[in-house]
């Protein structure tokens, strides 16, 4: 009797010695996987945060593109009515008409759009002061309608041009930031350049250097 209750003490010793290194490896286990969820979960969680950023980048842009294309359809009209009364103005008027043949052409980067849209804009702001001397055009209710027009597309463009500069910054600092870097090597993503003011555009505009160019 004592022999086969001695036996059932080391039986039930083994099997508690058994249950409990199985339940250490499966509380290990359990550790393990749930640091894998957690980290799988981080890892999508920062994956969409940096596509989500890019697209705002884009959409930004987009926003400023549909500004542009906006102001570059009120060019024609607003060259065929200061032609009317500029007899010395023609090269201007012939290199506004280029800037905005090559902007429109479709075939320049996000960069060269923006480029191009500072020079067209800088070309126009200078034609605006010439306007001081024709008091006719200065008078001309199409001109003053178009100049008010190009004045709030201006505005429009500064604005958009802002909010782009913004999502631009956010994106560039999860990039290039901890854990955020780790991901956008894997996406292909690298630092995107804001929207900077040129030099010449700080300065006031001069209409004889802009003409004798």
């Amino acid at each position: 009797m004592i022999k086969i209750l001695k036996n059932k003490i080391q039986t039930y010793c083994l099997f508690y010695i058994f249950a409990h290194n199985q339940f250490k490896k499966n509380k290990t286990m359990l550790v393990i996987i749930g640091l894998f969820v957690f980290l799988f979960i981080i890892g999508i969680v920062i994956y969409n945060s940096l596509i989500g950023k890019r697209n705002q980048v884009t959409n930004a842009f987009s926003a400023i593109d549909v500004m542009l294309k906006k102001r570059f359809d009120l060019i024609p009209n607003l060259v065929e009515v200061v032609k009317q009364y500029t007899n010395y103005e023609q090269s201007t008027l012939t290199k506004i008409v280029e800037l905005r043949a090559r902007a429109t052409s479709g075939n320049l980067t996000d960069e060269e759009k923006a480029n191009l849209d500072t020079e067209l804009s800088s070309a126009v702001k200078g034609l605006m002061v010439t306007v001081e001397n024709y008091p006719d055009l200065k008078a001309n209710t199409n001109f003053l309608n178009l100049q008010t027009t190009w004045t709030e597309s201006e505005e429009q463009i500064a604005a958009a041009r802002r909010t782009y500069n913004s999502a631009v910054t956010d994106y560039n600092n999860a990039i290039m930031m901890f854990p955020g870097n780790m991901f956008a090597g894997m996406l292909g993503y690298t630092k995107i350049d804001v929207l900077a003011t040129p030099e010449e555009e700080r300065k006031n505009i001069s209409a004889k250097e802009l003409f004798n160019n």
